[in-house]
């Protein structure tokens, strides 16, 4: 039977969905790109935003249109919030919260050998009952993996839905993490990307901590690079900066989430930092690694943010001048502290103040490329192919592209930067 597992959202869905169809083919199955037609479609949904919810609906239904007798599971953090609406719409079989995704291969199959009912099966229990943890990497790229070290958390931002759909902070055993990286580089891929909710949380509900966790994988043979997908600054402390930077395979990118650049706004969230903090993080990576690529997340419209607070916050950012800008416009999303605090701002609002950061973003990135032309950089190229160009990231995470070389594919390449 052909299975299409489909991923919304983070990659550490995608690292779950890429696990899952492994099993799938473990067992015979035909595993299938989610764009072709399949008996059987696994949708891994995201919830971080209302625009992701409606997402994840149509989705279902356009799988349905396509497939009408295709079997359709729906797991993710849509499934765990919503899962009775979900259980409603057209064409869906099952529907498995938080604690069940993991066991999808067995559902489908017991579906198949008992028949399929008049209603779908649901899974959806509190989120407060979900202790296990589901173990999760991607493969099928010859260049990296998202390697799964803990999932769940306990800030409870006051915007943030996450930790309702994902439950609270707990992590894999760094021996499991471990062999997953010995049988990630096993496979011939030389780059890992470590994912989880809230990775800098790493061990410290049992007894691990997030810094041995690093410096085991660090010896890990045959995996030649290591980047963190995203890390709190209160979590990023002295003593990994001054670690990674004393020469290992860590690479000089951070993913570090801001969301706003005034003090008043954070604090509303719920945030555990203040700009300060933050300025003072930033330049204690900058002052011990060179060239240093800086993610930064930043939410625009939290209810209340003023524009003198988005002043505030575009003088923040010009200040600690990072590499790139992830903008998101606030979602109001239900059941969350900020949907009901007053002052909601108006969307076209959010739109103009969203633009206006793509444009401060735009010029980031363009200084930060500027910054490192004439430099040798390591440069890792991918097994894509377009226009006779193929492409590959650098240390630092600027995206280069030469003409396409089949031998280079997969392999540290070291390259020129030109402007």
């Amino acid at each position: 039977m052909r299975v299409a597992v489909h991923t919304l959202g983070c990659k550490l869905n995608y690292s779950e969905s890429s696990t899952i169809a492994r099993e799938f083919s473990r067992r015979g199955y035909e595993v299938v790109p989610h764009t072709e037609e399949a008996d059987i479609y696994i949708v891994n949904t995201c919830s971080v935003t209302e625009h992701s919810d409606k997402k994840d609906r149509n989705l279902i239904r356009r799988l349905h249109r396509r497939s009408p007798n295709a079997l359709i599971a729906v797991i993710g953090c849509y499934a765990q919030l919503k899962g009775e609406s979900i259980a409603k719409i057209e064409g869906v079989d099952i529907v498995l919260g938080a604690r069940s995704k993991g066991m999808v291969v067995d559902e489908v199959e017991r579906l198949l050998k008992e028949g399929r009912g008049a209603a779908p099966v649901v899974d959806i229990v509190d989120i407060d009952c979900v202790k296990n943890i589901f173990p999760a990497f991607s493969t099928g790229e010859r260049t990296r993996s998202f390697l799964k070290i803990q999932d769940g958390c306990d800030y409870k931002c006051s915007y943030c839905t996450v930790p309702y759909a994902r439950g609270s902070s707990r992590s894999l055993p760094s021996a499991l993490i471990l062999d997953q990286a010995r049988e990630i580089a096993s496979s011939g891929i030389v780059e890992i990307v470590l994912t989880g909710v809230n990775t800098g949380d790493y061990g410290r509900k049992s007894g691990e901590s997030f810094l041995s966790l690093l410096q085991g994988l660090n010896a890990v043979e045959g995996i030649e690079r290591y980047r963190i997908s995203s890390i709190e600054p209160n979590l990023l402390t002295p003593e990994i900066v001054e670690w990674i930077a004393s020469g290992t395979k860590f690479l000089p990118h951070f993913h570090i989430p801001l969301q706003s650049g005034c003090d008043r706004i954070l604090q509303k969230m719920g945030r555990r930092y203040r700009t300060e903090d933050f300025r003072r993080k930033i330049e204690l990576i900058r002052s011990r690694m060179e060239h240093v690529f800086f993610g930064i997340d930043v939410i625009v419209g939290f209810p209340g943010e003023t524009d003198e607070d988005f002043r505030t916050t575009c003088a923040f950012l010009k200040e600690i001048h990072p590499a790139f800008i992830h903008v998101f416009p606030y979602s109001r999303r239900n059941g969350t502290p900020a949907a009901a605090m007053p002052d909601q701002v108006e969307e076209c609002v959010k739109a103009e103040r969203v633009e206006v950061l793509e444009r401060m973003c735009a010029e980031f990135y363009s200084d930060f490329c500027v910054e490192n032309a004439g430099r040798e950089e390591e440069v890792l190229f991918e097994s894509k192919s377009k226009d006779g160009m193929m492409s590959g990231y650098t240390r630092n995470y600027i995206k280069v592209e030469r003409p396409y070389d089949s031998k280079a594919i997969g392999r540290v390449v070291r390259v020129v930067l030109d402007k």
